[in-house]
């Protein structure tokens, strides 16, 4: 369990920049915060290092500007997934520094500086129709302490396209592959190198391919060793899990 946050706040106390009775306040809500519609986990980054991430469909503008603010208030780094433009919009007139990445559907705001990871999360996407998945991966990624590095529209319809991205394959620390249709670009570079990679299945493709059923078996049962899989079209699972890969990469 990290102790960052607690040994924070005996440091304000000790500076005098903090008094005893606010800090008291500050750890009666590190539980997590009741508001009634939402149970804000506040020890979430203690547990597992990242805050809490909000999903964002099923909840009204309001109750997502609200838990944004408590979160703020508590100096988390806020991260929104599945956001539409249209309350991104309304958020960003109350976080004016909030950053939405359109394509991604992710709106974050930072507190604190990230603690980067040494290793890159290469984040690959078989056809163009993929990259708001990807994008998905790949902005939680970032956001959770990564450098990353794009290919996208590398599928195996054409494979000279993959294969001229080689280098970056060897480098990375963890490897996402993104893809519809029959879903076979995991299996491929799971072939290609020694590193994790996390496929993600998506719903892109004909009739035959059931919303990313095709893709997710597929994938499931690839015979490259090395590959797992995340739910179909859950770019931010694989983006939250290559950041916990990478974490433990030591040089």
């Amino acid at each position: 369990m990290r102790e960052d946050i607690l040994v924070s706040l005996l440091e304000e106390v000790r500076k005098g920049s903090l008094d005893i009775k606010e800090a008291l306040q500050k750890l009666r809500h590190l539980p997590f915060d009741d508001m009634g519609f939402a149970k804000i986990d506040n020890h979430r980054e203690i547990r597992t290092g990242f805050p809490e991430v909000i999903f964002c469909p099923g909840k009204t503008p309001e109750q997502i500007l609200a838990i944004v603010k408590r979160m703020n208030e508590n100096g988390s780094n806020v991260l929104a997934s599945r956001m539409k433009k249209e309350t991104a919009e309304f958020l960003s007139a109350h976080f004016p520094l909030g950053e939405y990445f359109d394509v991604a559907g992710i709106f974050y705001v930072e507190n604190k500086p990230l603690v980067m990871n040494s290793k890159t999360v290469l984040v690959l996407s078989a056809g163009t129709s993929d990259i708001s998945v990807a994008e998905e991966a790949a902005v939680t990624a970032e956001k959770t302490g990564n450098r990353v590095e794009r290919v996208y529209d590398a599928g195996v319809a054409g494979i000279h396209r993959l294969l001229s991205a080689r280098d970056k394959l060897l480098s990375a620390g963890v490897v996402i592959a993104v893809a519809g249709m029959e879903g076979a670009l995991a299996s491929v570079v799971g072939g290609l190198t020694d590193k994790p990679v996390i496929a993600v299945p998506t719903s892109v493709g004909y009739g035959a391919s059931f919303g990313g059923i095709a893709a997710l078996l597929a994938m499931l049962n690839s015979c490259a060793s090395g590959v797992t899989v995340v739910n179909i079209d859950n770019g931010f699972g694989a983006g939250y899990a290559a950041s916990l890969i990478n974490r433990q990469i030591k040089e």
